[in-house]
């Protein structure tokens, strides 16, 4: 998906942990007496959102020879950005810090765009999302196909769901999706490899005014664009 270059730490984990996200552009509905209530009223009642997220991702491994023998196990990689999406299909992902990246969909086309790498890698959004928390939150109300979902607890305020893909080929092994006061607050997700990532969501608006042209992107110009199919 990259021309031969040299990566950059956590280049990686943000890009995988967000496609998740994506996953995440969360809002929700009014207050449900169970999880996975406050999840279907969340599908059926918000079409549009805004909000902010810090996102920790697995820390980097340490390579083998790199002289970093006796250090202190390395510490998970924290990012922080925005949000947006208007359903189904169209969001707008965007890392501000530590790095620059930004994740956007149109409905058909997902574009990657790493500023530092000056790089856009583009493919088609159906190949992108399936059996994944984007499909659930962007995606249409029959995420029950893909996912076997159960409330799965409360703690702190927060009333959770876990998600479990019923195909085999899936990304993730568990999706964990946390509601405070119908608004979803929090997601786990854990993916194949047993790495976790987690994802905390702020300052949320639901159903704000957002339009379609709002989700078309054209690349910056000189920048390298990449086909990935």
């Amino acid at each position: 998906m990259s021309p031969p270059r040299r990566p950059r730490a956590g280049s990686a984990s943000c890009r995988r942990a967000g496609l998740l996200l994506a996953a995440a552009l969360l809002c929700g509905a009014a207050r449900a007496s169970t999880p996975t209530e406050q999840l279907h009223q969340f599908l059926t009642q918000t079409t549009t959102a805004r909000g902010d997220f810090t996102q920790q991702s697995p820390p980097q491994k340490v390579v083998a020879g790199s002289g970093a023998t006796g250090a202190p196990p390395a510490k998970p990689a924290v990012s922080r950005g925005s949000f947006e999406f208007l359903r189904p299909g169209k969001f707008r992902w965007t890392y501000q810090s530590p790095y620059q990246q930004l994740i956007v969909s149109d409905g058909k086309i997902l574009y990657l765009y790493d500023k530092d790498l000056n790089q856009v890698t583009k493919r088609k959004l159906a190949g992108a999302l399936p059996a994944s928390p984007a499909s659930i939150l962007f995606g249409s109300n029959d995420f029950e196909h893909d996912f076997k979902v159960e409330d799965d607890g409360s703690a702190d305020g927060i009333d959770w769901i876990k998600a479990t893909p019923n195909g085999k080929d899936s990304l993730f092994e568990r999706i964990r999706i946390g509601f405070r006061d119908g608004l979803p607050a929090a997601m786990q997700l854990r993916d194949s490899f047993g790495q976790s990532t987690t994802l905390a969501f702020d300052h949320v608006q639901r159903n704000p005014p957002l339009t379609s042209e709002q989700f078309q992107y054209t690349p910056p110009a000189g920048v390298d664009v990449l086909e990935d199919q």
